[in-house]
């Protein structure tokens, strides 16, 4: 389907459950991305959208997109420097005077970590990995809180990998484990703000980042197998639970991490 078909067909509520409210998603890459999943429900029930991109090459995908969402900013954002984080949020502060919700879909291991043993992640790869897939959720998380002053919700994605092993998975499957004890410390420390802090483990999906793995089509058969409601979870799945984590619905939900796998992480033989 093209971005342009796309635009056409995307419906809104806009007296949905997000109406007034607005929020920023970090990681989108493409139309089949888990983060623009996400963007399409929340914008379906309402709310007003911000996007950022990670470098230049990305600028041509991420606009068309943010444009069918009626969305007037979009920023590069390099997650990996402060000064960038620091920037985007003083321009949004003169975009909105508040914000509502963060979704976080950011995450990076070097190819060849992501492939043989973790026993042979070099240093380097480790700090990359847990830096861009973890840190950066605390560090965007801080930035946000002078405009979530009316309380709000922090939304990131994660994976099974973080709690058992998968294959190939490695140095990002402990890079999500800290992304998942993130979350937690986080929403110890922002429940005094009304700030919720909460994750989504998504099953496999076909995405761009996906495809980085290893043996990642054998993983889809084997899930699709095993999972109680016998198919692999889809990307719209993951995005409605992000509607209910940003949403009233989820107002007492906090430091939790929902798995959206067809039933898959309840498997133990």
């Amino acid at each position: 389907m093209s971005q342009a078909t796309e635009s056409k067909e995307l419906t809104r509520n806009e007296n949905g459950m997000l109406k007034g409210k607005k929020g920023i998603i970090f990681g989108v890459a493409n139309d089949h991305s888990l983060a623009w999943a996400c963007a399409k429900a929340l914008y379906s029930e309402g709310a007003e959208l911000a996007f950022t991109y990670q470098a230049e090459a990305l600028e041509r995908r991420i606009k068309p997109l943010a444009e069918s969402v009626g969305s007037k900013f979009v920023e590069m954002c390099d997650l990996g420097k402060d000064e960038d984080i620091a920037s985007t949020f003083e321009k949004l502060g003169k975009h909105w005077n508040k914000i509502d919700f963060v979704v976080h879909a950011v995450a990076f291991a070097n190819k060849k970590d992501l492939e043989g043993h973790f026993v042979d992640t070099s240093r380097e790869g480790f700090a990359l990995a847990l830096d861009v897939s973890a840190y950066t959720l605390v560090a965007v998380t801080r930035a946000a809180l002078p405009m979530m002053n009316d309380g709000g919700s922090v939304v990131t994605l994660t994976y099974y990998g973080a709690e058992k092993v998968v294959q190939n998975y490695n140095v990002m499957g402990v890079a999500k484990a800290a992304l998942e004890a993130s979350v937690r410390y986080l929403a110890a420390d922002l429940g005094e703000k009304n700030i919720r802090v909460n994750s989504i483990s998504a099953g496999p999906v076909r995405t761009l980042a996906a495809m980085g793995i290893a043996g990642f089509r054998d993983m889809l058969k084997f899930v699709e197998q095993r999972a109680p409601l016998k198919r692999n979870v889809q990307a719209e799945e993951v995005g409605k639970t992000a509607l209910y984590l940003t949403s009233d619905l989820a107002s007492g939900v906090t430091g939790e991490c929902i798995h959206v796998d067809c039933g898959y992480s309840i498997i133990a033989l």
